[in-house]
């Protein structure tokens, strides 16, 4: 983003964008986010086809317990590992839980943090905790583009590893499944590269067959 015209324009997408694509050799780049809140109930199965091509149907469930949790994550962007912790809101005790464990997952080098701006990432307590901890440092996505927060899909794999199919009677099993979607998760991990793939020679190929 950095080299296209009027790149000045949106500094903050650029700032974020460069630390996918141009991060310092001593830095690591983690993105952060919560999911919730998820209540224990029935989760419909994920959706399918059936061998006669018609679409799996399956019947919704809106009941919903009185349990709530939400999942804090943090996903590492060069080889695509993921922290995961569950609280029963979406606080500033949280999240500097999750910093605190994003921290000791990465013990050297500095950690570039990118995050939206919930008041809870900006609050007080998490200023203090920073200025505590030089090493970690902030990188926000503007308003409305939370595509450029690289967990934002990793949350739709999570719901189909731990969630599709499943019925869950209070939070303790909800975090339960959290956790063991996450380490399968992790096990078949790779890295998150920024933007799209380069078109294979195939491709090519098939281009020049059609044009000329």
């Amino acid at each position: 983003m950095g080299h296209q015209p009027g790149c000045g324009l949106h500094p903050k997408r650029a700032a974020v964008v460069a630390a996918y694509t141009e991060c310092p050799v001593n830095a690591t780049t983690v993105c952060v986010d919560e999911l919730g809140p998820v209540s224990p109930r029935t989760f419909p199965p994920a959706g399918g086809w059936t061998k006669d091509g018609h679409r799996v149907k399956a019947p919704l469930e809106y009941s919903r317990g009185l349990d709530r949790t939400w999942v804090y994550g943090a996903l590492r962007v060069r080889d695509g590992q993921v922290l995961t912790q569950c609280g029963p809101s979406r606080n500033t005790v949280g999240y500097v839980k999750l910093l605190e464990a994003v921290e000791r997952d990465n013990p050297e080098g500095d950690i570039l943090v990118v995050s939206d701006n919930l008041a809870s990432h900006k609050s007080a307590p998490v200023q203090a905790w920073l200025e505590t901890h030089p090493r970690v440092r902030h990188v926000f996505i503007p308003k409305g583009a939370c595509w450029l927060n690289l967990i934002e899909p990793w949350w739709r794999l999570l719901r189909r590893e731990a969630f599709a199919g499943m019925t869950f009677v209070d939070a303790a099993e909800v975090e339960q499944a959290v956790q063991d979607g996450t380490r399968r998760l992790n096990a078949r991990a790779c890295p998150w590269v920024w933007g799209r793939p380069a078109r294979t020679p195939r491709f090519r190929r098939h281009a020049v067959l059609y044009r000329y």
